[in-house]
C-alpha cells in the first residue's frame, strides 16, 4: 500500500527511507544521526511495533512521530518498554523525551 503524503512529510528529508532491518522489517527513515519511525495508526500495538523497530538502532537518536492526540499514549508505551526515544507530533512543533 502506498504511503500517504502525511506519512512522507513526517519522515522529513532523510537520506535513506524504508531502510531494511533484521527479521525482514523496515525502518521508515534514517540519517547519519537519527532513526525516524512514523506511526499514524493510533493503536497501542502499532506504537509498540514501531518502538521495537526503533530499538534495533543502537547508535542513533530515536524519533517516533505520531499525531498529536496520540503523544501521551506513545510516551507511555516507550517508558513501559524502556526505550529512550523522542516522541514528536507530525508537524515537529511539540516533543517529549522518554
Amino acid at each position: 500500500m502506498p504511503e500517504s503524503q502525511a506519512h512522507k512529510r513526517g519522515k522529513g528529508r532523510a537520506k535513506q527511507t524504508e531502510v531494511p532491518i533484521s527479521r525482514n522489517r523496515r525502518l521508515d527513515a534514517k540519517t547519519p544521526h537519527y532513526a525516524i519511525e512514523v506511526e499514524r495508526s493510533g493503536s497501542r500495538a502499532g506504537l509498540r511495533s514501531a518502538l521495537m523497530r526503533l530499538r534495533t538502532q543502537s547508535n542513533k537518536r530515536k524519533i517516533l512521530r505520531v499525531p498529536q492526540k496520540d503523544m501521551d499514549m506513545a510516551t507511555d508505551e516507550a517508558r513501559q518498554l524502556g526505550i529512550n526515544a523522542r516522541v514528536t507530533n507530525m508537524s515537529k512543533t511539540k516533543s517529549r523525551q522518554t
